[in-house]
């Protein structure tokens, strides 16, 4: 187990490294909160010790920051508090904090409130087990909120097309890495294109949904999908990345070509005009949006802004509306011949092998780290050999954006 314990109190750091170390747990120290979550995503920690020293306001931040981070909202902390500052900083620790000891703390009680903090993140039924995401009871207390709120927000669902037939012909565990891989993309996205306190939840198997603002969710599905249409081609082997689709059994088990991975976008609006009560009605309209959807090929994303534009329903005058079409983006041609992701050129040039690979991918997914700099830490490649692929995969960048002539 790895603990990570910040306190400005030198005698304090020494003694619960001394027991820490001693109840065989890898103990990480810091002398105070970090400006930003990237040091502590680096150690990746199993728990946090947070000794907001006298009730410092940064200390009490950190908390914060590290529960509204999609890689690091699920690591329990424990804060060490004098006494004489819990009654004024109580709805603080609160915003981030699993449990607290009074200062000063007896090494045993802390272990034990330790270890039941990673206990009850271990076995939390509302965290998806592979993606570390909420599940669905958070997901409808997050749009329960918001209605409550009366504040307008757009809730995205996000489904993978011809997951099953890839899970079936490739297997669970390379499933897997898909649903983590699409996870990752997801919080990518919201994070450079969302607002700070946007939400994403993990459905189940290969659906997701995430809660922004209505100006937010174009660019966020343009650079989602953007990300997956080039990364989501190889997971396939190259034969079948080649040929655009793989030979398998459909729903109704006939044997029939099956076209590569896509994704759907169902955005549904809550704004002041669309009165939705609840989740269910929601749900409803999500549902809607989605079955329209399925009806085109690729990935796309379609945001219903009028309930009667799916059904051709009559206009206020009378007449019949014209359907809403989804933005559509088309697969390339060949994804074979275009874009290398840094892992693939890595493993083309027989720099690294594919279970060192997956097992930096799996790091770089949780962690949210650079690619790069996870196979660096692990020593799963060395600097010359990073630095070679990073210039292949830049040339292949510039040649994109800058074609020669006549070719």
């Amino acid at each position: 187990m790895k603990i990570l314990i910040i306190s400005s109190d030198r005698n304090l750091r020494e003694v619960l490294k001394f027991c820490f170390e001693g109840w065989a747990y890898e103990v990480t120290l810091l002398e105070s909160a970090p400006s930003d979550v990237m040091l502590i995503k680096r150690a990746s920690p199993d728990v946090i010790v947070v000794d907001v020293h006298a009730a410092k306001r940064p200390d009490l931040e950190i908390c914060k920051l590290l529960k509204d981070d999609f890689i690091t909202a699920f690591i329990p902390m424990v804060t060490l508090i004098d006494k004489r500052h819990l009654r004024s900083q109580l709805f603080n620790i609160k915003q981030g904090v699993d449990d607290y000891l009074i200062k000063p703390p007896d090494p045993l009680d802390l272990r034990v409130r330790v270890e039941m903090a990673i206990k009850r993140s271990q076995y939390g039924f509302r965290a998806s087990p592979l993606t570390g995401l909420p599940g669905g009871r958070v997901i409808e207390e997050m749009v329960r909120d918001r209605l409550g709120a009366r504040s307008p927000f757009s809730f995205g669902y996000l489904d993978l097309d011809n997951f099953k037939s890839f899970n079936d012909a490739y297997g669970y565990v390379k499933g897997d890495r898909i649903i983590m891989q699409t996870a990752y993309m997801l919080y990518s996205a919201i994070s450079a294109f969302g607002n700070r306190d946007d939400f994403i939840g993990h459905i189940g198997g290969d659906d997701f949904a995430f809660i922004t603002t209505p100006g937010r969710y174009p660019d966020i599905c343009h650079n989602f999908i953007t990300q997956f249409n080039r990364i989501v081609p190889f997971h396939y082997s190259p034969e079948d990345r080649a040929r655009g689709y793989i030979v398998a059994k459909d729903r109704t088990h006939k044997v029939r070509e099956i076209p590569l991975m896509s994704v759907s976008v169902a955005i549904v609006n809550a704004v002041k005009n669309a009165n939705f009560k609840n989740m269910i009605e929601i749900n409803v309209k999500v549902a809607e949006v989605k079955r329209y959807l399925k009806t085109f090929e690729g990935s796309k994303f379609m945001a219903d802004r009028r309930s009667e534009t799916l059904r051709g329903a009559a206009g206020p005058a009378g007449k019949s509306e014209t359907k809403q079409k989804p933005e559509i983006y088309k697969q390339p041609a060949s994804p074979a011949s275009g874009y290398r992701p840094l892992g693939q050129i890595l493993l083309e040039s027989g720099a690294i092998t594919a279970d060192k690979l997956d097992e930096a991918l799996t790091v770089h997914w949780r962690r949210g780290i650079r690619l790069g700099e996870v196979l660096l830490q692990l020593n799963l490649v060395g600097q010359n050999k990073l630095a070679d692929a990073l210039m292949k995969s830049q040339e292949r960048c510039e040649k994109k954006e800058h074609p020669a002539h006549g070719k």
